[in-house]
């Protein structure tokens, strides 16, 4: 009985230690460097469907850099194509003309005017 329960107590100390180990790896200099190598920026997704969707990302930097367009399908990731990076908008903003309908109307509707 005893034998289960050291092995029980081993087996979850060693659990709880993996995010700790986690959590320290991103702090160190080796653990930074190998995240910020890899080049890699999402720009921009659109879900076609459950489970494709074209996604847009930035690989690579200054004078290499390069958007990519990719079809992600749950089963392949495939090339459709390759341009130079478009504009300098931030990810995650959008101007007015492509913000959702739902943003625009509740920045209509905070200003007073009429929907």
């Amino acid at each position: 009985m005893a034998y289960g329960v050291s092995s029980l107590l081993w087996f979850a100390a060693i659990v709880a230690m993996i995010p700790l180990a986690l959590w320290l790896l991103r702090r160190t200099p080796l653990g930074a460097a190998a995240a910020g190598q890899a080049g890699l920026r999402a720009v921009g997704s659109l879900p076609l469907g459950a489970a494709q969707r074209v996604v847009t990302v930035e690989a690579g930097s200054g004078d290499e850099r390069r958007w990519l367009v990719l079809g992600v399908t749950a089963q392949s990731i495939t090339l459709l194509h390759s341009m130079a990076p478009q504009g300098s908008q931030a990810p995650g903003t959008t101007d007015a003309a492509t913000a959702p309908f739902a943003q625009q109307l509740l920045a209509r509707l905070r200003a007073g005017g009429r929907p």
